[in-house]
Parts: structure tokens; sequence; C-alpha cells
């Protein structure tokens, strides 16, 4: 799993920025990991240890409400984000063999991201698309009717 983070000036200044802007706000800390995880794409410990330090309360406390919700990602995500569903319909079709695939091809399992950064494997339930099970997204786009033998010619089309 990569953890790495280099900040740069600009997304330092930016974070500081917005972290003045909700000084006074009441409840700020929600607003200030949205804003922090627009800024990075991510919330790496150093960013939450940021805004727990400027806000003046337990780094316990920020780390608890970017785990609680499911919008914050604690781990940078690729530039593509693959979703294999996994809702019965498309289990039943052999989703399942097509993520392995994908964990084949691009070296990771479901949750992680490729070294590159450009992949990020993930499995999902249903996402309403059952009459063209099986199916996974790519960075919201819906590709149904899938087989083991499409995964290579996807992964080409989103590697560049």
């Amino acid at each position: 799993m990569i953890n790495s983070f280099d900040d740069t000036p600009q997304q330092a200044a930016e974070l500081k920025a917005a972290l003045s802007e909700l000084k006074n706000v009441p409840g700020p800390l929600m607003k200030a990991l949205q804003k922090a995880q627009e800024i990075y794409g991510w919330l790496p410990a150093q960013v939450q240890n940021t805004i727990a330090d400027f806000f003046g309360v337990p780094l316990a406390e920020i780390y608890g409400i970017a785990t609680f919700y499911s919008q914050f990602n604690l781990n940078p995500s690729g530039k593509n984000k693959i979703g294999v569903c996994l809702g019965t319909a498309c289990y039943v079709k052999g989703s399942g063999d097509i993520l392995a695939a994908l964990e084949q091809k691009l070296k990771i399992s479901a949750g992680s991201t490729t070294e590159d950064r450009n992949f990020t494997l993930e499995a999902t339930r249903c996402i309403g698309c059952c009459g063209l099970a099986p199916v996974l997204t790519v960075n919201g786009e819906v590709y149904g009717k899938l087989t083991v033998d499409d995964v290579d010619k996807l992964l080409s089309k989103y590697t560049a």
C-alpha cells in the first residue's frame, strides 16, 4: 500500500488558507477534512496532524472523523479508479473472475493502488446495472457484459 506524501508549497499554502477561513466557523473539522482531501486527493497523516494542531483538538478526533465517513481516503487514489461490481447478478456472471484477473494484471489486491498511481482497484456492491452483468466502472464510466478476455483491452485504454 502506498502512503508516501509529498507536500508542495502550493498545497501547504492552500491548506493554510482554507483552515484560516474555517477558524471561526462552528464545527469546522468536517469541512476542514473535506477541503484537505480536495487539495491533496487523500488525507495523509501529516495533513490530519496539521488540522488537529490548527484547531487544538486531539489527532484521534480527526482520525475518528476520517475513518468514520466513507468519503475520506486515508491512502492516495490512482488516476483511474476501477470498481468491480460483486453484487449477486454480476458475481454469478463472473465478476469475481474479472476482479481476480485485474488483481493479477495490476499486481495489487482490491482496495489498493498501483505503485505508479495509475490505478486504484475496488470491489464494490451493486451499482444498479444488473442487466449488463458483469459490470465494472472506470472513473464512473460503466462497462458491461464483460469477460476476463476484456481485461487487457480495458486496461490498455487507460494506460498512457
